[in-house]
């Protein structure tokens, strides 16, 4: 073979190998870009129903909620602990929802007799609550229990006057935030508060859970 031939194979072969890379970054780049999978949430439990009260003195049953994916929680307004900062994170997440998301968020109070639908709506405006997505709940103690306690795995405990350090110390209760389905269904538990919790990683996990529950069916 002369030397105009071997030039030229060898820029030949020098044009295929760079076309094949290109090709195969082109090929990774694809796969790179392409959403990971989210691991299908896990179903925890199916809500019972219910028919609480909200801030506008309306009542609220669980049909009200169905086809809607739903983020929950429990506290009381005169709590000087946990709640305040709880209920600016739900605001938080309110405010980070997609204005495409249908998504509610339902905060449940501990304290009935005191926590009435008036109180509740005055709380809400403290921090921005939109009540066309917000749902601030009170109603009958046995329901908000069935609901709390035993649907959602919210823990709420009142206290004894013996054991409470201040007049606003009433119930010891959970400060997990909590995600249920369109059919009704729980399928994850967030943890808000404690010393290697990281709202904004709580946050991001659960507007990708939201979003993905909003896929399904």
């Amino acid at each position: 073979m002369n030397e105009p031939e071997k030039l030229s194979r060898t820029i030949w072969v020098g044009v295929g190998l760079v076309i094949v890379l290109l090709c195969l970054s082109f090929v990774l780049s694809r796969v790179r870009e392409r959403p990971v999978a989210k691991t299908k949430l896990p179903v925890i439990g199916q809500i019972a129903d219910f028919t609480l009260t909200n801030q506008f003195n309306q009542p609220v049953a669980l049909a009200d909620l169905r086809g809607k994916v739903w983020v929950a929680d429990i506290i009381f307004t005169s709590c000087a602990g946990p709640c305040p900062r709880m209920m600016r994170q739900m605001r938080s997440l309110q405010e980070a929802l997609p204005k495409t998301s249908g998504a509610k968020l339902v905060t449940l109070t501990t304290h009935a007799d005191v926590d009435t639908p008036e109180v509740l709506k005055k709380y809400g405006e403290k921090y921005n609550a939109d009540f066309h997505q917000w749902l601030l709940l009170t109603g009958d103690k046995v329901q908000i229990a069935n609901l709390g306690i035993d649907s959602l795995k919210l823990t709420a405990v009142e206290k004894k006057p013996e054991e409470r350090t201040d007049p606003a110390d009433l119930f010891i209760h959970s400060t997990i935030f909590v995600l249920v389905d369109k059919q009704a269904r729980l399928r994850g538990i967030y943890e808000t508060g404690g010393e290697n919790v990281e709202w904004d990683v709580v946050k991001k996990d659960l507007l990708a859970a939201i979003a993905q529950l909003e896929r399904e069916p």
